[in-house]
């Protein structure tokens, strides 16, 4: 299946704008183009989000809503963000639209000897910039298997562009909402053994010449949700030597469940959690995939990789996700971050509104 307006495969040769495609199934598209091992998939564009916004007739409502929204009612806020996320989903999708992503998840399907569960993440086109902290602000869906269960959850992440939270994160940083959008990655899910994130400097200090890893048993949204505590280890760029490390308690993975088709959530033995679950050689492969992705990008990167148990040795490495550093990489010669000021009342707001949301 070739590219469309409104599907675009990892691998089609299309090109990377984030406008069509939102940070991370941009970023995607990069990575594949630049020979990186990233799992395959397709992106359902900006365009196919549009398209179904304009067909189902909300995007006045959306803006009626938000225009009227008192950013200092965190009771107000959310049944705003439940208002437009209920429209959203109940709204019925143009055939036409929706038949072109059945045919993008047969096609993908495809090329697989059996049929492959998939992970469903979403991708606004506000995310993954270099002077934004926008990554996790959408949902992620796992393991997931069967057309209608990705249907239903690429709608569940076109929703979640309206959560309570991202409301408040784009009206405090001023990201105005005619120019925004959705994509959503469709993509395999990795079979993971091990885990986790890399950052091509040290988080704590800005130091540019380590490599950062953090690691875990099983599928990585443990360790990027901050649900274990990771092995955590630093690496010299130059020469990949492990210049400092912690052995995490790394206490529980989620893995494949064959009865439910789904993910759970496993204890981890004692033997397991105290030791490194990465030997020297798959550290010094994560960390040569680190910077090569920074070199592609030409910034410190903050990477997702996982090793897949379904592949060979020297073939199971695979980089799931790459996006900039925000914290350091904007400063200069290791000066102080400028520090900015919140709009009025928005801090405190957004503080209670994840108080109330994690009860």
């Amino acid at each position: 299946m070739e590219n469309t307006q409104f599907i675009e495969f990892f691998d089609g040769g299309g090109e990377p704008k984030l406008e069509h495609l939102g940070g991370k199934c941009a970023s995607l598209v990069s990575m594949t183009a630049a020979g990186m091992p990233v799992p395959p998939g397709f992106a359902v564009t900006t365009d196919l989000f549009d398209a179904f916004i304009d067909a189902a007739g909300i995007k006045e409502d959306i803006r009626r809503l938000l225009s009227g929204i008192d950013v200092t009612d965190v009771d107000h806020v959310e049944e705003v963000a439940r208002q437009i996320r209920d429209e959203i989903c109940s709204r019925a999708v143009p055939e036409d639209l929706r038949q072109q992503t059945v045919d993008a998840y047969e096609a993908l399907q495809a090329g697989f000897e059996r049929p492959a569960p998939v992970a469903v993440r979403s991708s606004a086109t506000a995310e993954d910039l270099p002077d934004a902290s926008f990554a996790g602000q959408q949902d992620t869906y796992l393991w997931l298997t069967g057309q209608q269960a990705v249907l239903d959850h690429i709608r569940k992440c076109w929703a979640s562009l309206y959560t309570s939270r991202a409301i408040l994160y784009r009206l405090k940083n001023s990201i105005p909402e005619d120019d925004l959008s959705m994509a959503v990655a469709v993509q395999k899910m990795v079979n993971s053994e091990t885990s986790g994130v890399a950052i091509t400097m040290d988080p704590a200090t800005g130091d540019r010449s380590k490599i950062t890893i953090d690691a875990s048993y099983g599928v990585g949204e443990m360790v990027v949700s901050g649900q274990v505590t990771p092995d955590n280890l630093q690496l010299d760029k130059v020469t990949l030597v492990v210049v400092s490390e912690h052995i995490g308690d790394k206490h529980a993975e989620l893995v494949p469940d064959p009865e439910s088709a789904a993910l759970r959530e496993v204890e981890v033995d004692e033997e397991r959690r105290s030791r490194r679950c990465l030997r020297d050689d798959q550290l010094q492969a994560v960390a040569s995939m680190a910077k090569r992705a920074e070199k592609h990008y030409k910034c410190p990167q903050d990477i997702e990789w996982a090793f897949d148990k379904d592949l060979p040795d020297g073939e199971n490495l695979l980089l799931l996700q790459s996006r900039p550093e925000t914290v350091h990489s904007s400063k200069k010669d290791g000066a102080a971050p400028a520090k900015k000021k919140p709009a009025t009342g928005m801090g405190g707001l957004t503080a209670a509104l994840l108080s109330k949301n994690a009860k």
